[in-house]
């Protein structure tokens, strides 16, 4: 997931966007191909 992210930028995964929602303001990126994952959804924090 590394390798999708932006300098400068967190990116999280549709799992952890779940536990920080309500505390933190993140915006949906679209789905990642993740290594013997598949795609996943995936957050910047902003």
């Amino acid at each position: 997931m590394e390798s999708s992210g932006e300098a400068g930028k967190v990116n999280i995964s549709g799992s952890t966007y779940a536990l920080v929602k309500n505390k933190f303001e993140c915006s949906y990126r679209g789905k990642v191909d993740a290594k013997n994952k598949g795609e996943i959804d995936m957050y910047f924090v902003n």
